[in-house]
């Protein structure tokens, strides 16, 4: 992909949160999105197709995102869950209009972009899922604990804690939306 050909995905994808953040997806016409991002429609065609090639093509990119994000969270154990936490709290306070996307698309059955937001929900959930089960192999979690339940339960509770937190509750920081987060998941580990 080409700079300028990223550069213009990107303002589409921007302009797309933007409207979806105001008006929400339904609704939401190829027309409006070109025009809040300054292009014409025939280059929201040429580089997704379709509306539907948009929205797919932008849930992607957010996931990759946040997957790279959670990919850096390296520490030690005793670090593990604070950094997967900040990691996904982090994302969703700089994208709060892709939590709110995921969370109205992950739960609508059948939804338009479901077999898509599986793979990436999944995506998402292994890269959990591997740092969890790198705690559980250290003997860090107590025994009985299922890791890949543990992934998605953290996964869940992160993203609808992100959107309450900025929906309803911006003058909380982020630490002090961690910590709680945190306080709720100390019984994965031991001690």
């Amino acid at each position: 992909m080409t700079g300028r050909t990223s550069a213009t995905k990107r303002k589409l994808f921007d302009a797309t949160l933007r409207l979806a953040g105001t008006r929400g997806m339904v609704g939401l016409t190829v027309d409006e999105i070109a025009a809040e991002a300054g292009v014409a429609k025939g280059t929201v065609y040429y580089n997704f197709g379709s509306k539907d090639g948009l929205i797919d093509a932008l849930l992607r990119y957010g996931v990759d995102l946040l997957a790279a994000r959670l990919r850096s969270a390296e520490g030690s154990a005793a670090d593990t869950l604070t950094f997967l936490i900040d990691g996904m709290l982090g994302f969703f306070a700089e994208y709060p209009t892709f939590a709110q996307l995921l969370v109205s698309e992950l739960w609508r059955t059948p939804g338009q972009w479901q077999q898509t937001l599986t793979l990436l929900r999944e995506e998402v959930t292994s890269i959990i899922r591997g740092q969890l089960q790198r705690l559980a192999d250290e003997g860090e979690m107590p025994e009985g604990i299922r890791v890949e339940t543990a992934a998605s339960a953290l996964f869940g509770t992160v993203l609808v804690v992100a959107l309450d937190w900025q929906v309803f509750n911006r003058e909380q920081t982020g630490v002090e939306v961690r910590e709680s987060v945190l306080m709720l998941v100390r019984g994965l580990r031991r001690g």
